[in-house]
């Protein structure tokens, strides 16, 4: 029997498998973490990017006739945007984990199209409409919900508002460089900014590395081989394969329909934090999460139908 799968299908499935993959990023830290508490953010993020960059650097070469008439300006804005993005947010979330859930980092790190709306607010000094601003209160109430929840349950409560801001800066960093990559698209297109942007990211980090370890390459391998295993998890499983298909999935759907199905994200992730994290939420939290799904999902929409 010949199975031919039509766009949309493909375009689904990829949208859902990047989705999961993506979900499985926190739990792979997680994970990480709990071998040895001297783990650090910056060492196993730098075994993530390290992994990932030689298909980064693929990307790149294969993308490289797609340039548009790219300026020095260019490059150098693109070098930041990617910093920032891929840098500084996935930085500040791997720190964050250090102190909070994989639940609530992956609800908290869910918000940042609310933050694209309201920079696009004040940026462009539009209103916000009624519809916007419910989807504010119950994604932002949601939130709330969840935290407070998670530090009164908590019997060590040491660095958690730390943590928890941490993987708010991060979702603000991310959503900034949203904010910035429209214009590079047209310059150097999708796929080639994305991998582009994470080989700058790699840079940033590596130098970070070498800057605060006198011995870096000593520091690695002295490592359990089993966090260099989660490290290059991290970064085949949940970047650069999670990446590939998202880019698949927009080219077979669009932007608007690989962002909805994409929302699964959060409820993927806890799920996988119960199964793995012995992780739970209580019924005030289900319905936090609940409230910020919903949320961020009207603001997502609305988003969309301005586009269109």
């Amino acid at each position: 029997m010949d199975l031919k799968l039509s766009s949309f299908q493909i375009g689904t499935a990829s949208a859902f498998l990047s989705a999961f993959l993506f979900s499985t990023k926190a739990i792979f830290i997680k994970q990480a973490y709990a071998i040895t508490s001297t783990l650090d953010a910056t060492t196993l993020m730098v075994i993530r990017m390290a992994s990932a960059l030689p298909f980064f650097l693929l990307i790149c070469w294969f993308g490289r006739h797609h340039l548009k008439n790219v300026k020095h300006k260019d490059w150098l804005l693109l070098t930041l945007t990617g910093a920032l993005g891929y840098y500084i947010a996935s930085w500040l979330d791997f720190y964050g984990l250090m102190f909070i859930s994989a639940s609530l980092e992956r609800i908290i790190l869910f918000l940042y199209p609310t933050f694209t709306v309201i920079a696009s607010s004040i940026i462009f000094k539009q209103k916000l409409n009624v519809k916007v601003i419910i989807a504010l209160i119950l994604s932002y109430g949601g939130t709330v919900l969840v935290m407070l929840q998670e530090q009164k349950n908590l019997t060590d409560q040491h660095d958690f508002w730390l943590g928890a801001s941490l993987v708010f800066a991060s979702a603000v960093a991310f959503a900034c460089y949203l904010l910035l990559t429209p214009s590079l698209i047209k310059k150097f297109g999708s796929l080639n900014l994305t991998g582009l942007s994470l080989s700058a990211a790699c840079l940033c980090i590596f130098i970070h590395f070498i800057t605060i370890n006198p011995h870096p390459f000593q520091h690695l391998i002295s490592l359990p081989s089993s966090i260099i295993w989660y490290g290059v998890g991290l970064g085949i499983f949940a970047t650069v394969l999670p990446t590939l298909l998202l880019v698949f999935s927009i080219e077979h759907l669009g932007a608007a329909q690989s962002s909805i199905i994409s929302s699964v994200g959060p409820v993927l992730t806890i799920f996988l934090a119960i199964l793995f994290l012995d992780e739970h939420l209580n019924s005030i939290q289900r319905i936090g999460c609940i409230l910020n799904v919903v949320g961020v999902m009207m603001i997502t929409l609305s988003k969309n139908r301005l586009k269109h």
